[in-house]
């Protein structure tokens, strides 16, 4: 296993990259000032948010090209891994905003950060800026940068927070902006999810592996569960958790109008490890349990 360079403190990281600090627990880096240096893996115990100043080029999804030629922003939630090994060395160049989790303790982001699901994105679903994405970045930065400058009094962390949340609200805009794009492509990955969905059960994969998961899925689609998760909502208005819910209940149905099957029978086949949970969710679902069901059919 490559070794993992790992980063607790926003000092460790300015300090990696030639700077100094301006507030132990949050930074807007500069990566052009830090010397060339060797792949790695690294690891970073709090937010960070890459602004990647490169050509994209034209980005290909299904069968139509997008040119978001502007930048890229990778976001990184503490304690995850990026990078890999190499002998490579290169010039890192754009800027990472990076902040403490420590530094939201007391404010109403702390409790919301759940709400920016894509800080658990992989980085090849990046989110690629449009020109006048890109200048809202960029203003963006510069505020953060501006007020890190001004010096730490009573105000700074209100403020820095207010431009934090202001930043997160419009990625969150741009990533549906993204998805909206992506249709073509999001269809055929919508396509692929209830092929794979339909194969579980009809395959007896259920009964041997028990109730399929969303990260199962999104495993089989190279996504990873909340970027799914999310397309699958933006696409379809409902989870993937639902979509697993409905057929799972559709399946059952079918499975019911054979008599010589028990209702355990059933539950057991559709992966539940306990018959209550399946009635429990049949009726949350169905609006009638199982047996009630049956009667009717």
């Amino acid at each position: 296993m490559d070794p993992i360079t790992t980063f607790d403190t926003i000092k460790q990281y300015c300090t990696f990259n030639n700077q100094g600090i301006l507030h132990p627990q949050i930074a807007l880096v500069d990566l052009s000032l830090a010397d060339p240096r060797k792949l790695q893996r690294m690891q970073f115990n709090f937010y960070l948010v890459f602004l990647k100043e490169i050509r994209c080029g034209d980005l290909r999804y299904g069968c139509n090209t997008y040119d978001y030629d502007e930048g890229t922003l990778v976001f990184l939630a503490p304690g995850q891994v990026i990078g890999q090994a190499g002998d490579k060395v290169y010039q890192p160049i754009g800027r990472a905003l990076a902040f403490h989790p420590d530094f939201l303790l007391g404010t109403a982001l702390a409790g919301n950060m759940e709400e920016y699901s894509f800080f658990s994105y992989e980085a090849n679903e990046a989110l690629h800026l449009a020109e006048r994405e890109r200048t809202l970045i960029e203003d963006c930065f510069t505020k953060v940068g501006h007020e890190l400058n001004q010096g730490v009094d009573k105000h700074t962390k209100r403020l820095l927070i207010s431009h934090l949340q202001l930043f997160l609200n419009y990625c969150i805009r741009f990533y549906d902006r993204q998805f909206i794009t992506r249709t073509n492509a999001n269809q055929g990955v919508l396509t692929k999810f209830e092929a794979l969905l339909a194969e579980y059960f009809r395959s007896g994969k259920a009964e041997d592996e028990g109730l399929p998961t969303v990260s199962f899925f999104a495993d089989c689609l190279h996504l990873s569960p909340n970027y799914f998760g999310d397309l699958v909502k933006k696409e379809t208005g409902k989870s993937p958790q639902d979509h697993l819910q409905l057929k799972l209940i559709s399946v059952a149905k079918e499975q019911l109008y054979d008599p010589t099957k028990s209702i355990s029978e059933v539950a057991y086949g559709l992966g539940f490890k306990h018959p209550q949970h399946f009635t429990r969710l049949f009726k949350k679902v169905a609006g009638v349990t199982p047996g009630e069901y049956r009667k009717t059919g």
